[in-house]
């Protein structure tokens, strides 16, 4: 959904934090021992940005066509409708994420990769085709709409430990850049001509992506170090669950970002129409918003971040960056005038570090064998508050008469109480999150197995076949 990546834009906490990929401490452990790897590390990482700016790109200049389509197709119920489709898509998510992990740990990145791209980028041509069917391939997609951990675990694959946060940054700056023009881009194409020619740009640019995929891009997991036994325990989303509950510091991780993702997730579906309706934003003002929230998340993703994170460390910025989310919600949900919304964007740009930040939170607590597992599951969660969050804001709205239309109504005393609701429960994940010990290892010696996995191998080569040494791709939820 096109409104769905711009509002991940503007919320770039909804970026996907790339489940499986901070957990790929073997790959990178033992790929740093060819001497070349040092040397590609940066070409590859250029690669995966081509990849994301493409992608996001083309959805981006379909925010004015599927506004139309949205309201052409579902006239009565929209924002219901598509809470349900969003909800058929994550849970999807859920389910598929561990067995994509597994597979991708046996077939390497790249095969993944083309697939996530190719199946997040097919519903839309479809858009002008056939609405009935862009919208449920926008559901079923939801088993291969991972693009962005395939990416995260590729770049884990070419990078030191040291090194990833500011990777993740320079991917999630990278989603921001594509968005900062392709929305102005799309409302003047389809101005110009119509929303025909703005779809079959989009389309064009998708197929590019894939070709670059296909031609361009290399593999990033060798041979040599990947899995080589399957087993359908790996696969079985509802078993990570159970063994993620083992751990406390696990279920705090996993509860801070169930708890402050709920709230950005249900932003999906209702924020251009809330702009647009309540706060009565013109079409330029959105396109002008979403340009300034964009180009300021590129800065709080590169340079605020890496400051924060040398400065601060990892736990301290996660709060840092729910404390900004928490001010951003309140001031959505009681902000009635233009200026407020654009101060809040701001705000909405710097609590893009969140995200990030966990991802470097839990790749510093999990230990190799662990990682897939952890961040499978934060995967899994992500995807269900994909499904989750827009049917929630719109039963809120619903409950305080807030129809999110294109009829004109007088302003509320609370114009977005969905926002205030969300902004309560981040302000719960930051009690959590205040919990989680940052230097504590989630598998030490005191675990059942630990020990008998350290004698397994050394630490360039444990047990390729481990059970726990998964990687679940996930979501790249937002579309």
């Amino acid at each position: 959904r096109a409104e769905f990546l711009l509002t991940s834009l503007l919320f770039p906490a909804a970026l996907d934090s790339a489940p499986a990929a901070v957990g790929r401490m073997r790959a990178g452990t033992e790929a740093r021992t060819d001497p070349l790897h040092f040397p590609r590390s940066s070409s590859l990482l250029t690669h995966a940005v081509i990849v994301i700016f493409l992608e996001f790109f083309a959805w981006g200049l379909l925010t004015t066509p599927m506004l139309t389509v949205l309201n052409e197709t579902f006239l009565q119920h929209t924002f219901l409708m598509n809470g349900l489709v969003q909800g058929v898509k994550g849970f999807l998510s859920f389910l598929s994420a561990p067995l994509i992990g597994a597979l991708s740990d046996i077939w390497g990145r790249k095969s993944f990769l083309l697939m996530t791209v190719f199946f997040t980028c097919a519903p839309i041509p479809f858009m002008r085709l056939n609405p009935w069917w862009y919208f449920a391939l926008i559901s079923v997609s939801g088993i291969f709409s991972v693009t962005f951990s395939v990416i995260f675990a590729y770049v884990a694959d070419i990078t030191e430990e040291h090194e990833r946060s500011t990777a993740y940054g320079l991917v999630s700056a990278t989603f921001a850049a594509s968005l900062v023009t392709s929305p102005a881009i799309g409302a003047f194409l389809s101005q110009r001509f119509d929303d025909s020619v703005v779809v079959l740009v989009a389309t064009v640019i998708s197929v590019l992506d894939i070709a670059f995929v296909f031609f361009l891009v290399p593999e990033s997991l060798p041979d040599k170090i990947r899995a080589t036994e399957f087993s359908w325990q790996q696969a079985d989303p509802f078993n990570s669950l159970r063994r993620v509950g083992q751990d406390p510091t696990v279920l705090l991780i996993c509860v801070t970002v169930f708890l402050s993702y709920l709230p950005e997730a249900g932003q999906y579906s209702s924020f251009f129409l809330y702009l647009k309706q309540v706060i009565h934003f013109t079409p330029a003002a959105i396109a002008a918003f979403i340009a300034m929230v964009g180009i300021l998340s590129i800065i709080a993703q590169t340079v605020l971040l890496s400051v924060l994170m040398r400065t601060l460390g990892n736990k301290r910025t996660v709060l840092l960056g729910l404390m900004f989310q928490i001010v951003q919600l309140v001031w959505y949900g009681l902000g009635s005038q233009p200026w407020m919304m654009w101060a809040a964007g701001t705000i909405a740009a710097l609590s893009s570090i969140t995200f990030p930040a966990v991802s470097a939170l839990v790749s510093h607590c999990a230990s190799a064998e662990q990682q897939g597992v952890v961040q499978g599951m934060i995967t899994g969660i992500r995807g269900l508050c994909n499904g989750l969050g827009p049917a929630l804001y719109g039963f809120i709205f619903f409950l305080f008469n807030v129809e999110l239309s294109d009829i004109e109504q007088p302003t509320p005393l609370v114009p977005g109480p969905p926002f205030l609701i969300g902004s309560c429960a981040v302000l719960v994940a930051v009690f959590v999150a205040f919990f989680i010990p940052e230097n504590h290892k989630l598998s030490d010696a005191s675990k059942p197995g630990a020990t008998a996995h350290a004698q397994n191998g050394s630490a360039l080569a444990p047990p390729l076949s481990d059970p726990e040494d998964i990687e679940p791709l996930l979501q790249d939820t937002v579309m």
